[in-house]
């Protein structure tokens, strides 16, 4: 059986595993990633991947990273929480640890994970929407990871929705990852909060009086306890989603569209508010096939999974 290395970066962990043919992962590492010092990081990844090598058979290592890769898998061009600029980080790493390394979008990684293991498993066309601090996504195309023609495709958080609107990270204004984020849904959570909302007084309560201590995951578990306003900041969240999934599948007409991040342990509390916004909003409703929306099944594991398994291929 052909063993592969998955290595997920992020800008505080770095996680590495052994992952076989089945998507099963042997061997789980992590170590705190140096994110300000290029060389670091990379004298980190290289770390995870000689101990792990010391304990398996390894063929090939995929890395996957947050930023914009190039077409031919090498070049990490532009990273925006990590210290990478213009980096052939594919030579850098294969002189390392003397195997071949593919580099990928994390994003991407997480959606090959996803089509091959997960909750794309049994289509050809898939879009991964992950849902956390921004909005991330990765399409597969008739069995196929779409990258675009410079590899930087699919980059979904950062359509413009609202002309003028938020300002963004990015230095555009109106994304879509600043009304369909899972920061966004905090941001607002905390606005009626600081407001003096009496509908956010539960909310609040549940935060120790702190609105700095109102969170995603604390928005969900007082949903999840039927806070009626905790319930409504997940389907405004949900409604925004709903209607950009609507237009991105009048583009790219996936069969599945797969709901992964943090904000995704929701359910559907969040889920069944996208399908219902996707419903009302998708161009030639009742003329076409519904796709089916469905959450992610690796979690937080799919770019690493995928990161393997396309380094194995």
């Amino acid at each position: 059986m052909t063993l592969a290395c998955g290595v997920d970066v992020g800008g505080t962990k770095i996680a590495g595993g052994v992952v076989d043919e089945h998507g099963a992962i042997i061997e789980e590492l992590r170590v705190e990633s140096p994110a300000t010092d290029a060389e670091a990081i990379e004298e980190a990844i290289a770390g995870l991947v000689t101990e792990l090598r010391s304990r398996h058979e390894i063929a090939a290592v995929g890395v996957g990273a947050a930023g914009y890769i190039d077409k031919s898998r090498a070049v990490v061009m532009f990273a925006p929480n990590i210290a990478w600029r213009n980096v052939n980080l594919k030579a850098e790493l294969e002189e390392r640890v003397n195997l071949p390394v593919v580099v990928e979008n994390d994003a991407n990684a997480a959606a090959w994970g996803e089509f091959t293991y997960g909750a794309g498993h049994d289509v050809d066309d898939l879009l991964l929407v992950t849902v956390g601090t921004g909005v991330g996504g990765g399409v597969v195309l008739d069995g196929e990871l779409y990258r675009g023609a410079f590899g930087v495709g699919a980059e979904i958080g950062h359509m413009r929705v609202v002309p003028d609107g938020i300002l963004c990270g990015c230095g555009n204004h109106g994304c879509f990852e600043q009304y369909a984020s899972g920061s966004a849904m905090v941001r607002e959570a905390r606005s009626a909060a600081g407001g003096g909302s009496l509908l956010a007084r539960g909310l609040l309560d549940r935060a120790g009086g702190d609105i700095e201590n109102i969170t995603g995951p604390l928005i969900t578990e007082a949903a999840r306890a039927g806070d009626w306003f905790a319930i409504e900041q997940l389907a405004a969240l949900g409604k925004w989603l709903g209607e950009g999934i609507a237009s991105l599948t009048a583009v790219l007409d996936p069969a599945v569209v797969v709901i992964g991040g943090g904000v995704s342990e929701a359910g559907e509390l969040l889920l069944a508010p996208i399908r219902s916004a996707f419903a009302a909003q998708l161009t030639g409703r009742g003329h076409r096939p519904m796709l089916e929306i469905r959450r992610a099944r690796l979690g937080n594991r799919a770019g690493l999974i995928g990161a393997a398994d396309l380094a194995r291929r």
